[in-house]
């Protein structure tokens, strides 16, 4: 499976499907990507980005994933906890820490929970954490999923910063974590050199430092 990292907080996951996480990219578009599934992990304005004009069959929370269906989006609807397989990729949906809400014809609506992804293709696991806080659970999502990579944001301001990830890295354990969620504007600056050699100085992980639209191949 290749992973590249768009920049921001959009991942895609290119194994037997295509999988795209969370489509905003900075200054880009994600047009041309043309996924299978596409996952969002909240309803902000910055994990939601080109869902709707992309069209193609969406996972998300029930509330967002009824605000998508009513913009013509085909949605597969879960709920925190929840697994389903979706074209042969399964998705367990993590709790996150951090709001969630839609700016609709100038109105906020409600849009459920944010949440968190448990990927599972091609016989490898990649947990996107999404826009959290660090929390102590994040344990349980370690032994319980055993993820290979931890896709951790690090920007600070609306998520965790570089001393919260490094604990959240500890917690989930996955041999190789990537940094997301950072630099993408001046308010959640960060230095992922930093992170990487905290890091790798006090534990056996591996920090795999992604400039946008960079990519790593991940073995079975």
């Amino acid at each position: 499976m290749q992973l590249t990292w768009l920049g921001h907080s959009c991942v895609l996951l290119s194994g037997t499907k295509k999988v795209l996480i969370d489509p905003f990219i900075e200054g880009g578009s994600a047009a041309g990507i043309q996924p299978d599934i596409v996952a969002v992990t909240h309803g902000h304005y910055d994990p939601l980005g080109e869902t709707v004009a992309l069209g193609k069959k969406t996972v998300a929370i029930s509330e967002l994933a009824k605000y998508l269906k009513a913009k013509g989006v085909p949605v597969e609807s879960m709920g925190i906890g929840g697994t389903i397989r979706v074209d042969g990729v399964s998705f367990t949906m993590t709790p996150a820490l951090h709001s969630s809400s839609v700016e609709d014809a100038g109105a906020i609506v409600s849009s459920g929970l944010a949440a968190g992804f448990i990927i599972g293709m091609d016989g490898l696991t990649v947990y996107h954490a999404g826009d959290t806080g660090l929390f102590s659970d994040m344990k349980l999502i370690g032994d319980l999923y055993h993820p290979d990579i931890a896709l951790l944001p690090i920007g600070g301001r609306y998520t965790m910063g570089v001393a919260e990830a490094m604990i959240a890295a500890n917690f989930i354990g996955a041999k190789t974590i990537i940094p997301i969620h950072y630099n993408t504007w001046d308010g959640i600056a960060a230095d992922p050199e930093i992170f990487k050699k905290s890091i790798e100085r006090t534990t056996d992980l591996k920090v795999r430092v992604l400039q946008p639209g960079g990519s790593i191949e991940i073995g079975s």
